[in-house]
């Protein structure tokens, strides 16, 4: 099995995913930034935001373990508020953290996936990407502009064997959405066709598909994980 790396790996959706690629016997290095590592799993600090960081996680991995084949870029933040109230902080600490984070990461690990001629490249966006949100226009921009970059990747990196994916979750379980009020919690259910939240088990095991040898034909999309709120987009 591969060496598959999962930034922000430590809670939520990015500790389901590195539990579903281990549970398919990939090696799995979970970085993480703040808070505390996770058991059962090789932990890397990492900050997406510095290129610093990210080279010398990607460093100390090929060093002591190997070449990761699986890159799944899902660290991220939020800063919502609504448009005029936003700042050029706010703005700009989203997409750096974001996208041009991932970015970091796709681009350094390229390294490894070239000589290896193999090798998924996974982005965790949003289905606000396609479909946008009051108070998060930061947000929405950041994972919008993952699709345009997996798609680059894709089309230049297909020719060695490496392809590049973007999952688009929707409203998700998390320990935020866990505070909502019921009646909030309501509203949203309503507004998504299957009338739930997704589960971080149910993204995990999308990931681990496009992870798979069984979805090695399938690059440059975008794939939703929403419940049809964003109906195919």
């Amino acid at each position: 099995m591969a060496i598959a790396l999962v930034t922000g790996g430590n809670r939520g959706i990015g500790l389901a995913i590195a539990k579903e690629l281990q549970t398919q016997g990939h090696q799995v290095v979970v970085t993480f930034r703040t808070g505390v590592p996770p058991e059962g799993f090789l932990s890397v600090p990492m900050d997406v935001t510095s290129s610093a960081s990210v080279d010398a996680g990607f460093h100390y991995v090929e060093k002591d373990i190997g070449v990761p084949e699986i890159i799944v870029a899902n660290a991220g933040i939020t800063r919502d508020a609504l448009v005029m109230r936003m700042s050029d902080e706010d703005f700009i600490d989203v997409v750096n953290a974001n996208l041009t984070g991932a970015f970091r990461v796709a681009r350094r690990a390229t390294r490894g996936l070239l000589k290896l001629r193999r090798g998924r490249i996974i982005f965790v966006g949003s289905v606000v990407g396609s479909v946008g949100s009051a108070g998060q226009v930061n947000y929405a921009a950041s994972k919008a502009g993952l699709v345009g970059m997996a798609r680059s990747f894709a089309r230049e990196l297909g020719s060695r064997g490496i392809t590049a994916n973007v999952v688009a979750p929707g409203f998700v379980e998390t320990d935020m959405t866990a505070e909502l009020d019921v009646k909030r919690r309501d509203e949203i259910a309503q507004s998504v066709p299957l009338g739930r939240f997704c589960s971080v088990e149910e993204i995990a095991g999308v990931v681990g598909f496009i992870a798979s040898e069984k979805a090695s034909y399938i690059t440059g999309a975008v794939i939703p994980i929403d419940g049809g709120l964003g109906m195919g987009h």
